[in-house]
């Protein structure tokens, strides 16, 4: 918006008093301006004499106070603003750093793995301790973050864990060391498997300009070492669900020897029928969820894309491959049949199996009274969809949008859905939205109901982040919901941060990525279904 003036002579002879909505680039100037033009309207006021009677003098004193306020807002606004983008900058080199320190972790162990002298990889792990004790604070659950590397064959992951033992048992046994299961993506073309992961979007031969073809290839997962504990999570209030939970939880220890992890409530009905499920594992707390990432090599879901979002929102950062039984009405992410579970999970465990990653959108709620960048909400991650709607009131939201910091538009309608492509399929699809094949890395910009004619949906590149705000004029406040649950209020001045999140949800494909796609667009949806024209109707000659 253009910077508005406000002149007003003072009778007293002191010159003119302006009021500019513009902004400096340089912080102590905002406040130094905002001082000045506060301090010019409360001493016109005080100095300017105003009859009771005289409404035209009431009002002109109103518009001064609503212009004072307003100057106060946008310094406020932009230095939030400049708070948040320190924040995102602190957050990529905290990033960046750990990145680096497990990427040398991961070498470590390999060397240790692949045959280096004990003192050497002892040495090795020492040293490693003490550069992250000195040059890097230490970070949330970072002693249970999944150690990854890049090797010149693909993405790789490999873990070495320590079973969680009280003193008193490990006094009594000595500490048993369990591998945690590794395994490789490769990219695959028309049947092709190619163990040289490209990284690169394009390529710069010769001065030309060359597409690496990537997106065209199925993602591969081999196993390099075998999976030992498995996850199983289940749709509730199902008592045909309940029995095959039942039956596959002795299937896997008894034929494939593994641990099994299943969820509180699961526990409590399996022991319930029996105490023969006394070896099936459990947690007790929030605490030992976010360390099951840990724990388990794969994932078992009985239910519909509801138990999968489920299951999902399990991680707050990497996931296991998820293996998903259609139980539920629609299956869009569920592929496998339960009446042939045996030979699915026996396909899986051995391997390769294709997979799919669904990419998550990381969500932030700034608060308008916040008073700095660290006063921000706990992030929440959604596989579907983000929602902002206008809840129970009557009146349109209004809902200022902007894509890396570039004003997007201001939407006036029932709500705005940010959407993955995952979840293209989902409310997107109700509004309008396209069908959008998962593995496309993008987040999409659907209105709900919008009161525009030419308000079309679209669709961003992934790593862009997107704010929408409420403004201060908003005549309600606006709600939001993350994949359909965790619903919070936005008032005015509150803003909701979205981008593209660093841990995908990795999914086992019954055939491959793209025919599982179309295969449930087509059986859930019925896309395109119309009986076939007639074949004995006029012809062209």
């Amino acid at each position: 918006m253009a910077p508005s003036k406000l002149n007003s002579t003072d009778p007293h002879g002191n010159g003119d008093a302006s009021f500019s909505s513009s902004q400096p680039d340089n912080g102590s100037s905002d406040s130094l301006t905002l001082f000045h033009s506060e301090k010019a309207v409360q001493e016109l006021l005080q100095q300017t004499p105003i009859q009771q009677t005289d409404d035209h003098l009431i009002e002109f004193s109103e518009a001064l106070r609503t212009v004072a306020k307003a100057l106060r807002r946008a310094a406020e606004g932009k230095a939030s603003a400049q708070a948040e983008a320190a924040e995102w900058k602190r957050r990529f080199e905290l990033e960046r750093a750990r990145n680096q320190q497990l990427e040398h972790k991961g070498t470590t162990l390999m060397d240790c793995i692949t045959g280096k002298s004990p003192g050497e990889c002892n040495a090795g792990i020492d040293a490693q301790r003490v550069e992250n004790s000195t040059n890097q604070p230490m970070l949330r659950n970072e002693t249970n973050e999944q150690s990854e590397n890049w090797s010149t064959n693909g993405l790789c992951s490999h873990e070495i864990l320590h079973d969680g033992e009280t003193n008193s048992q490990a006094k009594a046994v000595p500490s048993r060391i369990m591998r945690k299961a590794s395994f490789k993506l490769s990219w695959r073309c028309k049947g092709d498997i190619s163990d040289q992961h490209k990284h690169d979007i394009v390529s710069f031969e010769r001065g030309n300009i060359t597409a690496a073809g990537r997106s065209s290839k199925q993602i591969s997962l081999k196993w390099e070492s075998d999976p030992q504990t498995v996850l199983i999570m289940t749709k509730p209030n199902s008592t045909s669900v309940r029995i095959l939970c039942a039956e596959m939880v002795r299937w896997l220890k008894d034929h494939k020897k593994l641990n099994i992890y299943v969820e509180p409530r699961v526990m409590g009905e399996l022991l319930s029928e029996s105490s023969y499920f006394n070896f099936v594992h459990t947690w007790k707390d929030e605490k030992e969820v976010l360390s099951l990432h840990t724990k388990v090599d794969l994932v078992v879901t009985l239910g519909g894309d509801g138990t999968v979002l489920w299951a999902a929102s399990m991680f707050k950062g990497p996931v296991p491959p998820i293996v998903p039984f259609s139980l539920g009405s629609l299956g869009f992410m569920t592929p496998f049949y339960s009446e042939h579970y045996q030979d699915c999970l026996d396909s899986v465990l051995r391997g390769p199996i294709s997979i799919t990653l669904r990419h998550r959108l990381q969500c932030y709620v700034i608060r308008d009274g916040a008073k700095n960048e660290y006063e921000m909400e706990e992030p929440i991650l959604v596989l579907n969809e983000v929602t902002i709607d206008r809840g129970i009131s009557s009146f349109l939201t209004n809902l200022e949008c902007y894509c890396d910091n570039s004003f997007v538009t201001c939407v006036q309608g029932d709500g705005l859905i940010l959407s993955t492509t995952s979840g293209s399929t989902a409310y997107s699809l109700a509004a309008g939205g396209s069908m959008v094949h998962p593995q496309v890395p993008g987040i999409l910009f659907t209105p709900i109901c919008p009161h525009s004619l030419s308000f079309r949906p679209l669709i961003l590149p992934e790593h862009v982040t997107i704010r929408v705000q409420v403004p201060f004029n908003s005549r309600s406040p606006a709600w939001a919901s993350f994949d359909g649950k965790d619903r919070k209020q936005l008032a005015a001045g509150d803003a909701l941060v979205c981008s593209m999140a660093p841990w995908p949800v990795p999914t086992a494909c019954q055939i491959d990525s793209t025919n599982d796609f179309l295969r449930s667009i087509h059986d859930g949806l019925h896309w395109n279904l119309r009986k076939t024209q007639s074949f004995d109707g006029p012809r062209d000659l």
